[in-house]
């Protein structure tokens, strides 16, 4: 079995003095690891294409965090199954972990929650709630058996209950075999690098079986999206946001790009008000595998270069024969999250990608709307900003790229609209309607996160020092580190 070289017995040592993510490889097996059915349903697809249709053109990878239902009759064998199977493909696995059950499936990997059997022999600084640890009284015994032992037991001197640790958990995250293996190896070595980092989720370890492999992840306790952002007030989506900045603004610090931020992708405790950011999958460095686009030039020599495009004339309709050069660009990410520059396909895109992605959250949260956008493709996506933001604006944000956008939608007009009337309209208040200084604090807020200028576009750093995010910072966080009835219901099940 080939496992990382940053194990978790010695791991606080081996990360600091490690100057490279290095996987130990045993001899070749002649052992084949017998490829998981259900991945064959979700190719791992290139992330990057050329101009017109394929498989590129979807979602670049669905969130694996996605709590399952706990009703899938039909599915619960299966899921069993693929449980065994993993526990009996890994020497060892067993007497590490005990498999509870399955808490999300995406396009790569499944993941499981499991107990963590022996945390205690293990370096556990990546966990948040070690120092604040409870303990729990052993189990009760029957009213029956303690009225029928009264006397015996007072008559008797009694020795200490032994206390008993709460179970830890963890979240294995078992990646398809389907997957490239050099995505597979990019993921672990970018959350490698961000070990530390305030809210983002840690790597405890991870480890190989010839073409299987899995990733340990702490289990962090959260609740849904959809359950929540309707009732969350302006304070508490200063809170939300501006854990998530945080954790924004250290993956950014080190070059690197989310590219698929979306409310299943943080996962935030509302009873804490602690959130940590998953799913690096998509991740990558910024400028890696990256050419020059003229976004980055200077406005003169931009317009220099884009002379013959602006006097070309374009005719209505799609072209049969397309001369124009293709361009193939990154577009790795969801459907409704994609920033203008991924839609117009930059080819130097930056970490301002993902602070567009969480101005789609913003908005979503203030408009009461999820998913706020729901488009099929890019042609639709650029239609629902230019509804918003107008031809006008959307036609410079275009030439930014060095596309040209024209449009004869009726509903698509010169100026678009305002933020602020979007918001009145979809939450059923009118015009007229006096908005609060603090909403209006947000949604200001909100139009430096979805300026459709990158470079004008507010970053990561910027925004934790914004007044908004300011908001509700004097609240107490009441907040526990102990596993709650959830939790213990599932050790009840299995």
């Amino acid at each position: 079995m080939a496992t990382v070289t940053a194990t978790r017995r010695r791991r606080a040592d081996s990360f600091q003095a490690a100057t490279s993510f290095q996987i130990h490889e045993d001899a070749p097996s002649t052992e084949d690891t017998e490829m998981n059915e259900s991945a064959l349903q979700h190719p791992d697809d290139d992330a990057t294409n050329q101009d017109g249709g394929g498989p590129g053109d979807e979602d670049g990878q669905d969130s694996e965090y996605v709590e399952s239902s706990e009703e899938d009759g039909p599915d619960d064998s299966h899921i069993q199954q693929d449980m065994e199977k993993l526990q009996n493909c890994f020497s060892g696995f067993r007497q590490k972990y005990r498999l509870i059950k399955r808490i999300g499936e995406g396009t790569f990997s499944t993941v499981y929650k499991a107990e963590d059997l022996l945390y205690d022999s293990y370096d556990n600084s990546w966990d948040l709630d070690r120092d604040t640890e409870k303990w729990s009284p052993p189990p009760l015994r029957s009213f029956a058996s303690q009225s029928s032992a009264t006397l015996d037991y007072q008559s008797q001197p009694q020795p200490q209950p032994q206390r008993r640790r709460k179970p830890k958990y963890v979240a294995i995250k078992k990646i398809y075999v389907t997957s490239s293996p050099s995505r597979i190896l990019n993921e672990l070595e970018l959350l490698h690098d961000l070990r530390g980092c305030e809210s983002v989720c840690p790597l405890i370890t991870a480890f190989r079986w010839t073409d299987q492999v899995v990733a340990v992840l702490p289990y962090f306790r959260h609740a849904d999206f959809r359950d929540y952002f309707r009732n969350m007030t302006i304070p508490d989506i200063a809170i939300y946001l501006r854990s998530l900045f945080t954790a924004l603004a250290s993956v950014h610090r080190h070059r690197i790009l989310h590219r698929d931020i979306k409310p299943t992708n943080f996962l935030y405790d509302p009873a804490s008000r602690r959130g940590v950011l998953v799913d690096f999958g998509l991740a990558e460095r910024e400028g890696y595998d990256c050419k020059p686009c003229v976004c980055h030039d200077d406005p003169a020599v931009r317009k220099a270069r884009l002379r013959p495009l602006l006097s070309s004339t374009l005719k209505p309709g799609y072209p049969r024969e397309d001369t124009r050069p293709s361009r193939r660009a990154n577009r790795a990410g969801t459907r409704g999250f994609r920033a203008p520059e991924v839609l117009f396909k930059c080819t130097e895109q930056s970490t301002k990608i993902d602070i567009w992605s969480v101005g789609v959250i913003l908005l979503t949260i203030l408009s009461r709307r999820f998913p706020f956008f729901n488009s099929a493709d890019d042609i639709e996506a650029m239609i629902e900003i230019a509804t918003i933001f107008g031809q006008r604006r959307m036609q410079t944000a275009a030439l930014l790229h060095g596309c040209m956008l024209e449009t004869s939608i009726p509903t698509i007009g010169k100026s678009g609209f305002s933020l602020q009337g979007i918001i009145l309209w979809s939450t059923g208040r009118s015009e007229k309607h006096e908005v609060p200084a603090d909403e209006k604090l947000a949604i200001e807020f909100l139009s430096r996160c979805m300026e459709l200028d990158p470079s004008k576009r507010i970053s990561a750093e910027e925004a934790l020092e914004h007044e908004f995010l300011r908001l509700g910072m004097d609240q107490s966080v009441e907040g526990t580190s102990e596993a709650g009835d959830d939790d213990e219901m599932d050790i009840l099940r299995v």
